[in-house]
Formats: C-alpha cells, sequence, structure tokens
C-alpha cells in the first residue's frame, strides 16, 4: 500500500470535533425533520387528498425507513459538510455554499421527483424546499462551529 493510500486516524475527520458535529446534527437533523413533517408535510397532505385515511400514516414500517432515512441524511450531509469547509475554507459563505449544494441535490430531486410523478401537487416544492435548506443551512453552520472550536 502507497503511503497516500493509507487512511490517516489522527485526520481531522475522526477527530472529537466531528464526532461533536456529528451528534449536534443528529439531535438537530431529526427534530427538524420530524418537526417539518408533522408540521408542514403531513397537513399538505391530508389537505390535498382529503379522501385517503391511509395517506402520512405513521406505521411501524414507515418509521423504521425514516429511521434509515434520517441516518443516512445524517451521515451524508456531516461529512459531506466537513470535507467541503476542509477543502474551501471554513467560513458562514462556504457553509452556506454547501448547505445550498446539498439541499438541491437531495431535497431538490426528491420533491421534484414526487411532484413530477403527481404524488403531490407542485406547491409543496415552495412549502418544503425552503425549509429543508434551513435544516441544512443550521447543519453545515453547526459543522463549521464545532471546526472553529477544534
Amino acid at each position: 500500500m502507497t503511503q497516500a493510500a493509507r487512511i490517516d486516524i489522527r485526520a481531522p475527520i475522526f477527530s472529537g470535533a466531528f464526532a461533536l458535529a456529528l451528534g449536534a446534527n443528529m439531535i438537530w437533523i431529526n427534530a427538524s425533520e420530524v418537526w417539518r413533517y408533522f408540521m408542514i408535510v403531513k397537513p399538505m397532505l391530508h389537505e390535498a387528498f382529503p379522501g385517503d385515511a391511509g395517506v402520512a400514516a405513521v406505521t411501524p414500517a414507515i418509521f423504521a425507513s425514516w429511521m434509515v432515512w434520517d441516518t443516512i441524511l445524517i451521515l451524508a450531509a456531516t461529512g459531506f459538510y466537513w470535507m467541503f469547509l476542509e477543502r474551501n475554507g471554513a467560513s458562514v459563505r462556504q457553509a452556506l455554499l454547501a448547505a445550498t449544494a446539498l439541499s438541491v441535490t437531495i431535497f431538490g430531486l426528491i420533491w421534484l421527483g414526487i411532484a413530477n410523478m403527481g404524488l403531490v401537487p407542485a406547491r409543496f416544492i415552495w412549502a418544503a424546499l425552503p425549509l429543508a435548506w434551513a435544516e441544512q443551512a443550521i447543519a453545515a453552520l453547526i459543522v463549521l462551529w464545532t471546526m472553529k472550536r477544534a
């Protein structure tokens, strides 16, 4: 194995600062996702599909898939923000650029795809995307804050 191919476990991504960012984002992103779903998305779904009692149900299977979604989102977002800020400079501007890139990529694709398939009215995009961006902007700022503390 070449020197360049080795993983340095002293790298900042294995630091206590990264663990703090991951833990803080686990709390923040989970709280934000749950709030957005129950306060914004679920009522809009019930309004859009008043005759469907099963729409926006929270069953054990849906709850389990939501836990997987949140775990992947938290790991991907925190890791992406850490690497983006390491590479491009740890500043508020860069954190907000990283949040915008991740939000458009993940949430933009999801909501555009869902709306394009006719599964929700297009107006959902205008409610969901700004809130998803705000969630991710705060998550990126949490990473920035922990990096600067290290």
